[in-house]
């Protein structure tokens, strides 16, 4: 009986928890990140930076990656987590960049169609 009083009990402040979460802010995005760049895992890190520096109501942001300024950037909360997509591009074409806000860290990709490659990155905020 203790048991199921306990299980209850757990379940109960799990969904409390759950309701009360902070909602997302697309102001985290804010600031400087440190973007982790290295083509593998066991490269050593290659570092560049993600900086934020608008977070429009129209879902949209401004900055620059890896110095370059961004554009078509556009954010998306409805899925319960921040994600962003954006573009930049040099001399050998576009990189269409996307990530995913996971606690403190984004998680991205970048596909470069000039370069011809697919690759993965990780930034935190500095």
């Amino acid at each position: 009986m203790r048991s199921l009083i306990a299980l209850i009990f757990m379940t109960f402040v799990v969904m409390v928890q759950a309701e009360t979460a902070a909602p997302l802010q697309p102001t985290q995005l804010l600031g400087t990140w440190q973007v982790d760049l290295r083509p593998t895992p066991d490269a050593k890190p290659y570092f560049q930076q993600f900086v934020v520096t608008k977070v429009h109501p129209d879902n949209s942001f401004e900055g620059t990656f890896y110095g370059a300024p961004i554009s078509q950037a556009r954010l998306n909360k409805d899925w319960g987590t921040l994600r962003i997509a954006f573009v930049t591009a040099d001399q050998s074409g576009p990189y269409n960049h996307s990530a995913v806000l996971q606690g403190t860290t984004l998680e991205g990709m970048t596909n470069s169609t000039g370069r011809d490659f697919l690759s993965y990155w990780s930034a935190v905020k500095q």
